[in-house]
């Protein structure tokens, strides 16, 4: 797969098929439109193209927003890579090009640059300055620069806005499988590795401190999970604990991970962890040999699930 950091940048000789969306999470419901667009790709020699946008719209246009993601961009480029796409374009969405009109992106985007001869586009698409054209606008535009406009039904569409709301919610609340359900993959985190408080060390459960690149990316509900990350080429499970440790007083979240039968420093390394499910929310408890128990409880719940894993 091919990725571009804006649409001038593709340069392709060859016509395309091109879908159009943020495709945050790259979910099951984003799957069946991606599929779609791949198979259409194949079956009519055609180029496929996802044209995507960052920041996400309603970062720039809304000042006040405090959208959360489920994917960072790296994530979702992760993600897009191994749909079979052959070119993700993620274009710069700023007010400038949010001012453009409908025949503007059309004209100079779609056809000139992409060299558009399909797209692949939910039917209640809006598109242009304020947003005012429609899919129907956009067949209108098909006739006259020689492109095919494919409608996304309203049931498909229901699949993916089911999906992407079902995730968030089920993260909100720590069901981690609900959401790796919708998701068709284990929800990720991703950042690197800091100093922490070293509380864990105390109590034998040294903890890496992973400190989020991005403060739009969606973290689930406080709590305690049972995650998977790969280090050095192996695979590794640890316990994940989000919150602010009050048994230590502590008041800053924070995204700590002991790991099981590993011990290896890892200070300022870049880690992902894959969240495979929750185990209990954060507690404040009475003493430090208190939350220690209960932390050797969490180890004895997370080996016996890892038994029957995979």
């Amino acid at each position: 797969m091919n990725i571009y950091s804006s649409a001038s940048k593709y340069n392709n000789p060859r016509a395309s098929v091109v879908t159009i969306g943020t495709f945050d999470g790259v979910h099951i419901g984003h799957n069946a439109i991606l599929n779609r667009l791949i198979t259409t790709a194949k079956n009519e020699d055609l180029d496929s193209v996802v044209l995507t946008f960052f920041p996400h719209p309603r970062m720039v246009l809304q000042t006040d927003s405090s959208i959360k993601l489920i994917n960072t961009i790296d994530e979702r480029k992760d993600l897009m890579n191994k749909t079979g796409l052959d070119h993700l374009i993620i274009h710069p969405f700023t007010k400038a090009f949010s001012r453009l009109t409908a025949l503007e992106f059309v004209k100079d985007i779609l056809v000139h640059k992409l060299n558009i001869k399909k797209i692949v586009i939910g039917y209640d698409h809006r598109f242009g300055r304020n947003r005012n054209a429609d899919i129907e606008d956009l067949k209108k535009f098909g006739l006259t620069y020689d492109f095919e406009v494919e409608e996304i039904s309203a049931q498909e569409l229901d699949d993916v806005a089911v999906s992407s709301t079902k995730i968030r919610n089920a993260l909100k609340v720590g069901d981690i499988q609900t959401a790796n359900t919708y998701l068709g993959y284990p929800f990720m985190l991703s950042g690197t590795v800091v100093k922490g408080k070293a509380i864990g060390r105390t109590i034998q459960y040294p903890t890496a401190n992973l400190e989020l690149s991005e403060d739009y990316k969606l973290v689930p509900k406080n709590g305690v999970y049972l995650v998977k990350a790969i280090i050095d080429a192996k695979t590794v499970y640890g316990l994940t604990n989000i919150g602010t440790n009050p048994t230590a007083g502590g008041t800053t979240k924070t995204i700590e991970t002991y790991f099981l039968n590993f011990s290896d420093d890892l200070y300022e390394k870049r880690l992902q962890i894959e969240f495979l499910t929750h185990i209990r929310d954060e507690e404040t408890f009475k003493s430090m040999d208190a939350l220690k128990k209960a932390i050797q409880r969490d180890e004895y719940f997370a080996r016996n699930f890892l038994k029957n894993y995979e």
